[in-house]
């Protein structure tokens, strides 16, 4: 479905880590990405790993590589599905409202929490940049977030908990 692989793509480069990572690959290929970005090599691998498995990265025997191709694929891609309820909230891959009945906010919801990958932790700072790429009251979308448990919260550290994997 085109709109996850839209979803997964924004939401690996809304992470500040990732996007450092993908722009070290793309901009200064031949160097380890943990010097480019300045990262600690911990945090670039695991990056990298994550790059990795939303198809934005690939390792051959050079070492590290972005791939682009990724972005002309979603380009190319047509919808295969009739509109949706989506459809009525996202223009652009942004919402043009938070629905207020709550059937509906939950299917926006669930859509947006598919950017946050299970089992990983994000401080707050990073999940508010990935929620700002939906809608400019990321807070209240956070909120919202953790309130219908798709994400839980512990000393502002979040992480996905619920929908749709």
């Amino acid at each position: 479905m085109i709109e996850r692989d839209i979803s997964r793509v924004l939401g690996l480069l809304g992470q500040d880590d990732t996007l450092r990572v993908f722009a070290g690959l793309v901009l200064r290929p031949e160097d380890p990405p943990g010097k480019v970005t300045g990262l600690a090599p911990e945090v670039a691998e695991r990056a990298l790993t994550r790059l990795a498995r939303g198809g934005l990265a690939v390792q051959d025997e050079d070492g590290w590589r972005a791939d682009p191709e990724v972005f002309r694929n979603l380009l190319r891609a047509t919808p295969k599905e009739p509109a949706s309820l989506l459809d009525t909230f996202l223009v652009d891959g942004r919402l043009t409202s938070l629905p207020t009945k709550r059937a509906k906010r939950l299917i926006v919801l669930d859509y947006v929490a598919r950017v946050f990958e299970p089992g990983i932790r994000y401080s707050e700072k990073e999940v508010n940049v990935a929620l700002r790429a939906f809608h400019d009251d990321y807070a209240a979308l956070r909120r919202y977030l953790v309130d219908e448990a798709f994400l839980s919260r512990e000393n502002n550290v979040y992480w996905r908990s619920g929908g749709t994997v």
